[in-house]
């Protein structure tokens, strides 16, 4: 399990915005991402570079997987997890049951 962002959602929007904004000011991409990076006290600019990519791909401009699509698939796994294990239960349960109806009764 991935552990939580130590940076607020509001704080990865705003990055995300001005990277955007600020892109023709700097001689390439990453040289903004560094900048605003270091402006709102970003510890490693390759975490913005990871945002700005996934926001590029939830507006449709990059493709792969929209943020919906994987939570959407984390939840279906769990889901499938959660299932198997019952299903497990429910199987240990029937052969318990069904070799307590084969054996002879005493009385």
């Amino acid at each position: 399990m991935a552990r939580p962002s130590k940076y607020p959602r509001e704080l990865q929007e705003r990055a995300v915005r001005l990277v955007i904004e600020s892109r023709a000011e700097y001689e390439s991409e990453y040289a903004a991402i560094r900048s605003v990076a270091a402006k709102l006290g970003i510890t490693s600019p390759e975490s913005l570079r990871k945002w700005l990519r996934q926001a590029e791909v939830d507006s449709g401009a990059r493709p792969g997987k929209t943020t919906e699509e994987i939570a959407e698939i984390k939840a279906l796994k769990k889901e499938v997890a959660e299932l198997r294990r019952a299903n497990e239960i429910l199987k240990s349960a029937s052969a318990f049951f069904a070799a307590e109806l084969d054996r002879p009764s005493r009385f």
